[in-house]
């Protein structure tokens, strides 16, 4: 029996016997509890591996002293790198301009040394010719990212130096400019224009994300601190086995969310620190025909990974989830000073399938809400493609002031949010202990609210 099925029989037996309120523990009792499948995941999650050789970023012209163009020694080392059969491409200590992208080869590793920089130049011509990205969740061509691959296997960026985007500089102005071209974007995706004629760039205004690895295999970042993204910061679409470990993620100006893993399968997110103007995390998988057709996010774990601050939500799934996500594990995490802390969302415009999401161990402060699972986001209801949300685990999580909201559902009432499991919740101080709505078969056990037991 699989596991939705199981829960939706203990529900309809318990209403059956007038015992609606089984316990968490007594539930998965006669089940295998879903934490046992992260020793599995976490060992298909292998790390990527390179030969012991250098190529130094200086023998190839590059000039640490902010001035000099180093766009072109990146390429050739890289290149030479790659052709030689892999290695890492060493940057030293300095500050290194780079009047265009970086583009990673297979099995090369981007080695950022201490007290090193790389900063990105702020002409927009540099970033053309145009590549193909996902921007929120559409695919086309576009400015290429600022670090860019394509159909890579095992490339890394790692280290601890800072990789610097710039977006106060320029990019940022572009922010009120994008509107009619990601309106045209989303034309082109309901009349299912070929990518191929989804052609931007010259005379555009969709910001490139920072680092966007796109249908790479076996990606690994490390170490490094991410700055001043235009856009998403770390935005990995369609890879499989993706690990971002020890980073940290400093913000932009907007739409700067610090990691976003995009319909890809086996992801590992471990002990990472994010302060950001957009979501710390956001986990998505396409919008528009774009993510209904292409595969879901799954297979991920986020761990050990502070949220310092952001002007919008912490820990995230959506809102870009056409293509749905299931298998998302997030435990041992704090979410401070945002909105909402622990973050579900999609609309009947986005759709997508959001299932099997376990979390745990996580601690708020100072947020707007603990928890909040959202099937309307940013209000948009009655669109033809209402989310399914079922079967999500919450145990072990607390925040000491949920400011607006401690637990908040709001389901589509003709897909409400199903199967619901809530156990040692504790909400110090809120003004609105529950606000639920389109929801149903909600378990919960010692949901602490306000000092007082909440039967849920």
């Amino acid at each position: 029996m699989q596991r939705r099925d199981f829960i939706r029989s203990c529900v309809a037996t318990a209403a059956i016997t007038g015992y609606a309120r089984k316990s968490y523990s007594e539930v998965l009792a006669s089940k295998r509890d879903p934490w046992l499948a992260v020793p599995d995941l976490l060992a298909k999650l292998t790390r990527t591996a390179f030969k012991e050789r250098d190529f130094d970023v200086t023998d190839y012209g590059a000039v640490g002293n902010n001035k000099t163009d180093c766009c072109p020694a990146f390429r050739s080392a890289i290149l030479a790198c790659h052709e030689a059969g892999g290695g890492r491409v060493v940057v030293p200590a300095g500050t290194y301009l780079s009047n265009g992208p970086i583009h990673l080869l297979s099995n090369v590793n981007l080695y950022l040394a201490p007290a090193s920089k790389i900063i990105f130049g702020i002409d927009p011509a540099d970033y053309l010719p145009p590549v193909l990205v996902r921007w929120q969740g559409i695919q086309c061509y576009n400015y290429s990212p600022l670090i860019y691959a394509y159909r890579q296997n095992n490339i890394a960026v790692t280290g601890s130096g800072v990789i610097d985007g710039q977006a106060k500089a320029s990019w940022w102005l572009w922010e009120d400019k994008q509107a009619p071209d990601f309106d045209a974007l989303e034309a082109m995706d309901a009349n299912e224009t070929p990518i191929a004629d989804r052609i931007f760039g010259a005379g555009h205004y969709l910001r490139p994300t920072l680092f966007e690895p796109f249908r790479c295999n076996n990606v690994l970042v490390e170490g490094v601190t991410f700055q001043d993204s235009p856009f998403w910061t770390i935005h990995p679409v369609f890879c499989n086995i993706v690990v971002v470990h020890g980073v940290t993620v400093l913000p932009g100006t907007s739409n700067d969310d610090g990691c976003d893993p995009e319909s890809c399968d086996g992801v590992l997110v471990d002990g990472c620190t994010f302060t950001t103007a957009d979501d710390n995390m956001a986990i998505k998988s396409g919008r528009g025909n774009d993510g209904r057709s292409n595969p879901p996010s799954q297979n991920i774990l986020i761990q050990n990974c502070t949220g310092l601050k952001s002007n919008s939500n912490g820990f995230s799934v959506g809102s870009e989830i056409g293509g749905g996500a299931n298998n998302i594990f997030v435990q041992n995490c704090v979410s401070q000073n945002v909105e909402a802390a622990y973050y579900i969302k999609s609309n009947s415009d986005r759709g997508g399938v959001l299932r099997n999401i376990y979390m745990r161990s996580n601690q708020a402060v100072n947020c707007h809400e603990l928890i909040f699972l959202d099937a309307n986001y940013a209000g948009v209801v009655g669109d033809p493609y209402p989310p399914l949300f079922e079967d999500f685990y919450f145990e072990d999580m607390s925040i000491n002031d949920a400011t607006v909201c401690g637990i908040r559902f709001s389901g589509d009432a003709r897909k409400p949010i199903t199967n619901i499991w809530l156990k040692d919740i504790t909400i110090t101080t809120t003004p609105t202990p529950l606000e639920i709505t389109n929801a149903q078969n909600i378990v919960s056990q010692n949901v602490m609210i306000n000092g007082k037991t909440v039967v849920v």
